[in-house]
């Protein structure tokens, strides 16, 4: 097996803004920033970040408590492609919700997941709750 070229010490960010990963999405999976997204959307890219970087504590601390699986798998040959935040919606202080596609390869087939995920906040953090998923 090959071993995988080393990341940057700051690559782009995988969200897609046009930013470093420290200054993006890294601040909300460490640091002083850690878990402290300040909205919905923030959130879904840091989430889709943590996914291309198999960050799983990231995205179980995330996760509502109410939906939150066991653990979770990660597939070392899916590679994610990018994101694409079509709305956010703010229901009330505490209640959003984001729509977005995420793009994928595995196996050399491309993929992508449209969905309408549902956000809420809790004592000043957001948590991802569910979604729907957008039929192919």
């Amino acid at each position: 097996m090959r071993a995988m070229p080393a990341l940057p010490a700051d690559p782009p960010c995988p969200c897609g803004l046009p930013a470093r990963l420290r200054a993006c999405c890294g601040r909300w999976h460490g640091g002083a920033l850690h878990l402290q997204a300040h909205d919905a959307a923030a959130l879904m890219r840091s989430r889709y970040s943590a996914y291309v970087l198999k960050r799983g504590d990231y995205l179980l601390a995330t996760w509502h408590p109410s939906t939150r699986p066991v653990a979770l798998d990660f597939d070392a040959a899916q590679r994610w492609l990018g994101l694409q935040v079509l709305r956010h919606t703010v229901q009330d202080a505490d209640h959003a919700t984001v729509a977005f596609i995420a793009r994928w390869r595995l196996a050399g087939r491309p993929g992508q997941l449209a969905e309408t995920s549902r956000f809420a906040r809790e004592d000043g953090r957001w948590f991802y709750v569910d979604g729907d998923v957008a039929a192919d």
